[in-house]
C-alpha cells in the first residue's frame, strides 16, 4: 500500500502544457478516479507517478519518499493499460508467472505457484489457466492483463482506461469486479477515465481534471451534488445538469432571453440583479399541471425504468427524468416546475459556484 502525492507539478510536451501546477493526494488504500475529457492531462499525471515521464517542475512522493530520482522498477507500481500487455502465445498461467520469474525477484516455484492460483481464484479465470491467451475474449484478456498486476503485489496499481475497450455489460460486470478486489486487497488505486459513470460508481474520492487543471476533487457525492463550477456541472452526470442563464429578482429567478420565471426563495445575499446561471439536475425537474413554465416536449428518450425528456422553452432547452409510465408525446405542451432546494448558483462571468467562491 502507499499514500501518493503530486506537489505543483507542470509537464510540458514541446509548446504545449500537459499539466499546470497539479496537487494531487491519494490516500493509503484509497480507490482515487482521475476524471476528464481526451487531452485534459490522465493518461501524463499516471506515466509520471510511474516513472515513465520526468516533471517539469514539483515533486512526487510515495509514502513520503521524494522519488524524483526513482526508476519505474524501484518506485514498484504496476501500469494496467487499455490494450492488453499479454504474450500471446503464452498460457494464462504462463502470463500470470511472468511478472514473477526474473531472478532480481528470487521467488521459490511454490509461492508463484500459490500467488498465480489465488489471483486466478479472485479474477475467476481458473478455467482458464492452460488456455493461450490468443483464444481467449475481450474481457478475459483484460482480467488476465488485471492477474499480471495483482500478482505483483506492487505498492501502487495505476490503470489507463482498462474497460473502455469491452462492451457496455461486461464494462460493468468489470466495473464491480474492481472495486471488490481493491476492497479486498486493500491496496491504493489510482484509476482513469472519461467516463463518469466509471468514476461515480468506482471511487472512493474522484478527481476532475481540465485542461491540465485539477479543477475539483471530493466524493462522488459532493462532485455531483455541489459541482465547483459549470465544466464539473456539465461534465459529471448523465445526462448532464441544465445550466440556464438569468437573473434573481425578487424571490424569482428570471431566465434570459427567453424570460420564463420559476421560484426561489433561498438566494444568497447581494445576488438580485447580478447574472447568474442557474444549474438543475433533470432528476430535480418535474412535470406537475398548473406548474410555472409550459414548454414542448422536444424528445422522449425510454430507459426503461424512466424517461429523459428534453423540453424546449423559447429557444431554450432543458432536460427532466420523469417516472416510465409518464404518458407524454414529442410536440405535447407540458407545464413543469423545480426542486429549488436543489438548484446550484454559479457566477454568470467566472462560472464558479457561489458556495465554493465564498
Amino acid at each position: 500500500m502507499a499514500h501518493i502525492q503530486l506537489k505543483n507539478i507542470t509537464k510540458k510536451f514541446g509548446a504545449h502544457t500537459a499539466l499546470r501546477n497539479l496537487d494531487l493526494d491519494i490516500a493509503d488504500g484509497e480507490f482515487f478516479v482521475l476524471l476528464g475529457e481526451t487531452g485534459a492531462g490522465k493518461t501524463t499525471t499516471l506515466r509520471l507517478i510511474a516513472g515513465l515521464e520526468k516533471p517539469d517542475e514539483g515533486q512526487i512522493f510515495i509514502d513520503g519518499a521524494d522519488v524524483a530520482d526513482w526508476s519505474a522498477a524501484e518506485r514498484d507500481v504496476a501500469l494496467v493499460l487499455q490494450q492488453y500487455s499479454l504474450y500471446p502465445r503464452y498460457t494464462v498461467r504462463e502470463n500470470l508467472e511472468f511478472p514473477l520469474k526474473p531472478k532480481i525477484r528470487r521467488i521459490e516455484p511454490a509461492e508463484i505457484k500459490t500467488r498465480v492460483d489465488r489471483v486466478a481464484k479472485t479474477l475467476r479465470i481458473e478455467h482458464l489457466l492452460d488456455r493461450k491467451t490468443d483464444r481467449l475474449s475481450g474481457g478475459e484478456m483484460q482480467r488476465v492483463s488485471i492477474g499480471r498486476a495483482i500478482v505483483r503485489k506492487p505498492r501502487v496499481f495505476l490503470m489507463d482506461e482498462p474497460l473502455s475497450a469491452l462492451d457496455a455489460k461486461l464494462r460493468e460486470a468489470l466495473r464491480t469486479e474492481l472495486k471488490n478486489i481493491q476492497m479486498t486487497l486493500g491496496q491504493t488505486f489510482l484509476f482513469v477515465t472519461h467516463d463518469q459513470i466509471e468514476a461515480m460508481s468506482m471511487g472512493d474520492k474522484v478527481g476532475v481534471l481540465n485542461h491540465g487543471r485539477l479543477v475539483q476533487t471530493g466524493t462522488p457525492q459532493e462532485i455531483y451534488n455541489n459541482p465547483r463550477d459549470t465544466f464539473v456541472a456539465s461534465f459529471v452526470g448523465s445526462p448532464p445538469m441544465n445550466l440556464l442563464d438569468g437573473k434573481l429578482v425578487s424571490g424569482r429567478a428570471v431566465m434570459n432571453p427567453i424570460n420564463f420565471e420559476l421560484p426561489y426563495a433561498a438566494a444568497a445575499r447581494n445576488t438580485d440583479g447580478r447574472a447568474l446561471t442557474f444549474g438543475i439536475r433533470p432528476e430535480d425537474v418535474f412535470l406537475q399541471a398548473g406548474a410555472p413554465v409550459e414548454a414542448r416536449v422536444h424528445d422522449v428518450e425510454n430507459h426503461g425504468v424512466e424517461k429523459i425528456l428534453t423540453l424546449r422553452v423559447g429557444d431554450a432547452t432543458l432536460r427532466a427524468t420523469v417516472p416510465a409510465q409518464t404518458s407524454v408525446a414529442i410536440e405535447d405542451a407540458v407545464r413543469f416546475a423545480w426542486n429549488e432546494n436543489k438548484v446550484v448558483l454559479f457566477d454568470k462571468s467566472t462560472g464558479v459556484s457561489l458556495r465554493h467562491s465564498a
